[in-house]
């Protein structure tokens, strides 16, 4: 199996509005059990991970907050990989009245909000970035996404690039996909995920992963 290693998106890309089905949960295992190691790569906040989707475990390792945190299911063991949001930056948004979640290493909300938050990153002279998830939007420092993300993982489990294949949906995704060897889209992706993809599902979502899953276990992209 030349892709022994499967690392897929969450929310758009495995889940759809933030479940995912037991078809595709059952694919994931049937992967794992053929010897391939499984990545989730989310900007989701872990714990907020473990509440939506309870079979977190068929993962070999998590990369949560967009790249900001790597997370061991065998240990619970996890590695925060970017600094913690400024305190000031915090006050300065809610004061704006932009809703938000916090994260260890990332400030999450939603479209049009990152209007407000550039602004604020400038007065504050912060070395801060903003991502985009479709309507989501992410406030990380620069330099964090989900290729770094992804890079720390296959360091620490020894895995080149051209072992792993990557799935996502959205513009976030397109750093990781094109870190892997073999770049895949579901269908339901947006247009700049598919022209870096080297593949695109037929099917959306849960669906095309584990179509995903089973060509890579026939060995049809070797």
């Amino acid at each position: 199996m030349r892709y022994n290693t499967l690392a897929t998106d969450y929310d758009g890309t495995i889940a759809h509005d933030g479940v995912v089905d037991e078809a595709t949960t059952g694919a994931l295992f049937r992967a794992r059990e053929a010897g391939m190691k499984l990545l989730l790569v989310t900007g989701r906040d872990l714990n907020e991970l473990f509440t939506v989707y309870p079979q977190w475990k068929v993962f070999h390792r998590i990369v949560a907050e967009n790249g900001a945190l790597v997370f061991n299911p065998t240990t619970n063991e996890s590695v925060t990989a970017a600094p913690s949001p400024p305190h000031e930056l915090i006050e300065r948004l809610k004061s704006r009245g932009v809703p938000m979640w916090v994260g260890r290493s990332i400030i999450g909300t939603v479209e049009p909000h990152e209007h407000a938050a550039l602004e604020i990153i400038h007065e504050l002279g912060l070395e801060w970035q903003i991502i985009f998830n479709k309507g989501s939007v992410m406030i990380l420092p620069t330099g964090v996404n989900k290729a770094t993300g992804l890079e720390l993982v296959m360091k620490e489990l020894k895995l080149h690039r051209d072992q792993v294949a990557a799935v996502g949906d959205a513009e976030n995704d397109i750093a990781f996909l094109q870190a892997a060897g073999f770049p895949v889209a579901v269908a339901n992706a947006l247009d700049s995920v598919k022209k870096v993809a080297a593949w695109v599902s037929p099917s959306p979502r849960g669906a095309g992963v584990a179509e995903l899953i089973e060509k890579l276990l026939s060995k049809e992209f070797a």
